[in-house]
């Protein structure tokens, strides 16, 4: 029975691989058809092809379909200080020169006279939202502030330095001080400080009140700053000098946990021009060969010429 069946499966395999081969045959060719990619919008620019300009790109991706999203530039908006000093204090030719018994020094007090008016206003509404602020017990706390300000910073302490200065002031205190020694002393006060400004803006709404009080200190410091080598730039440890300062303080009324704390300096337009800065600066020496030495050339330094440096 066995060999009856592989007698009969052997006759049946010729005749259906005939049959598979016509009917291949009979099924449609396969074609190729061309296919079209994706267009490309953006062809990176060839090299040595100078750049067009910025709208000529706008007006060639708009000729292209591509929409080009507006970019705003947006600035960071910080509610807890001012960006500025609102009606900043006019300090007066002579400050701390001019007695209140001459000619000048009279005209100077009428003027201060004058201005008092809208500082008794902003110390009224300052006191209706702090009510421990008072004219005579404040200069002494905001001078120990300046002090403790300058103290951190010469010390590099971050923490304590943004809890006495506002958002505004700290990057005008710490800019370019990179790399560089501060060695900075309070010595005396020439005169008592007083408050010789005041004001009471708002921001973003009508209740949202800043309060701004400027300070006027005359007093004794010393300052001196190193650059990186440990060479001297400016100032001198040994030599104090006597520094009239008009220091703006802030506080954000509106908030309950707002505290005082310094917001800028007014640097009047009669002042005298900063000493210059002294710089370290690399002269260039010879170009050596592998065999030489730099003691068997001889080598003169040459003479520095004259440059006027700009801070």
């Amino acid at each position: 029975m066995a060999i009856s069946i592989c007698r009969t499966l052997k006759y049946f395999q010729p005749t259906t691989c005939q049959n598979i081969k016509c009917a291949a045959a009979l099924l449609p060719q396969p074609l190729l058809v061309p296919i079209r990619t994706k267009k490309r919008y953006f062809i990176p620019p060839a090299v040595n092809v100078k750049q067009k300009s910025q709208s000529e790109q706008e007006t060639k991706a708009r000729a292209a379909g591509v929409v080009v999203r507006q970019q705003y530039i947006e600035r960071a908006i910080n509610i807890s200080c001012t960006a500025g000093i609102f009606d900043p204090y006019v300090p007066p030719e002579g400050d701390a020169r001019l007695s209140t018994l001459s000619k000048e020094g009279l005209k100077q007090r009428t003027e201060q006279l004058r201005q008092s008016a809208a500082s008794q206003l902003a110390f009224r509404k300052i006191k209706d939202h702090d009510p421990e602020f008072s004219t005579k017990e404040f200069p002494a706390l905001a001078q120990q502030m300046f002090i403790d300000a300058h103290a951190a910073l010469t010390q590099f302490n971050k923490e304590k330095l943004h809890s006495l200065v506002t958002e505004r002031c700290y990057p005008e205190m710490v800019r370019g001080n990179r790399y560089k020694t501060l060695r900075w002393r309070f010595i005396e006060s020439l005169e008592p400080p007083r408050v010789v400004h005041a004001r009471c803006p708002d921001m973003i709404s009508k209740g949202n009140l800043y309060g701004q009080v400027t300070l006027r200190v005359h007093s004794r410091q010393t300052l001196a700053i190193y650059d990186r080598f440990g060479r001297l730039m400016l100032g001198d440890e040994d030599e104090p000098r006597d520094v009239l300062e008009y220091l703006v303080l802030e506080r954000h009324l509106v908030n309950p946990y707002g505290r005082w704390r310094l917001h800028g300096k007014i640097v009047p337009a009669w002042a005298p021009p900063k000493d210059p800065i002294i710089k370290t600066v690399v002269i260039p020496g010879p170009t050596l060969k592998p065999e030489e030495e730099f003691e068997d050339l001889h080598y003169q330094v040459p003479k520095p010429k004259a440059v006027q440096w700009y801070k």
